[in-house]
């Protein structure tokens, strides 16, 4: 077994079931509800945050761990064994975890070899690139190997989201590419394109299942995809876009699950995103 230990942050969205399986350690972030912080997954679990913002009058902020926080971890590690740690973050372009992380892994670097990945994703995109990193270092993958993995995963993996309102992305200043969305009609339902780290507009829809009926066809476009997964944030039509999806793809191939605090907080309640990875070139 590799001595190579696997890092990354809450906003992966990864369960505790599966990261206590895989010795993942989870870097939490800070959720604040009108200047109360609260420590994602330790505070807040996703039912409790869409609670709240749905009954907040001012949007949560998101605040990144401080390089501290990583430094304490990545000694930790080392003290019980770690010959190695890969760190992998949700995309350094919209947040500052990434780089809290470099700046610990540099302070550590006379006690463990630290390696940093930008992921270029978020939620279950993130999620599915730590899994990997996991299941390799468990097999005795090295330390050059995981991060290979992990870089040549982040190229291949994509993220759309299907928006069921822009109010929350124009309140957190997140939306990049897709600040053009924002003067559309409160008709549109706009789906986002994450895939190279950014928010991009990806299209416009006039209703809720023809969003829905885009991202199936967008994985269905790029198929043959692994590492599929659904993620929301207490969307009430679920399983209408589940049974969308299932009448072209397995369902038994999906993973699925909540979206979580961090990315919640700016994708607004009712999103649902899809994460998958695309071949690679043969």
């Amino acid at each position: 077994m590799s001595s190579v230990r696997i890092v990354t942050d809450s906003a992966c969205d990864l369960e505790e079931a599966l990261t206590e399986q895989w010795g993942i350690t989870v870097v939490p972030l800070i959720i604040t509800f009108d200047d109360a912080p609260l420590v994602d997954r330790e505070d807040l679990t996703p039912e409790d945050f869409y609670a709240r913002m749905a009954a907040a009058e001012k949007l949560p902020t998101t605040a990144a761990p401080s390089p501290g926080r990583f430094e304490e971890v990545f000694r930790s590690l080392a003290a019980e064994g770690a010959g190695g740690i890969v760190c992998v973050n949700l995309s350094y372009e919209l947040s500052a975890t990434g780089p809290a992380a470099a700046a610990a892994a540099e302070a550590v670097a006379d006690t463990v070899e630290v390696r940093c990945v930008d992921s270029r994703s978020l939620t279950s995109g993130l999620g599915s690139i730590v899994l990997e990193a996991a299941s390799a270092a468990a097999d005795g993958a090295s330390l050059d190997e995981v991060e290979a993995l992990c870089a040549d995963m982040a190229e291949r993996t994509r993220m759309f989201g299907a928006i069921d309102t822009m109010e929350n992305l124009r309140k957190g200043g997140r939306v990049g590419g897709a600040k053009a969305m924002l003067g559309s009609m409160l008709s549109i339902k706009p789906i986002v394109d994450v895939s190279s780290g950014r928010v991009e507009e990806a299209a416009r829809t006039r209703t809720r299942r023809r969003s829905f009926a885009w991202l199936r066809d967008r994985i269905l476009a790029d198929e043959p995809v692994t590492h599929l997964c659904v993620g929301h944030g207490a969307a009430e039509d679920l399983d209408d876009f589940l049974a969308l999806l299932g009448a072209s793809v397995d369902l038994e191939r999906v993973r699925s699950g909540w979206i979580g605090p961090v990315i919640g907080t700016h994708a607004g309640q009712g999103v649902i995103g899809v994460t998958y990875v695309v071949a690679g070139r043969g």
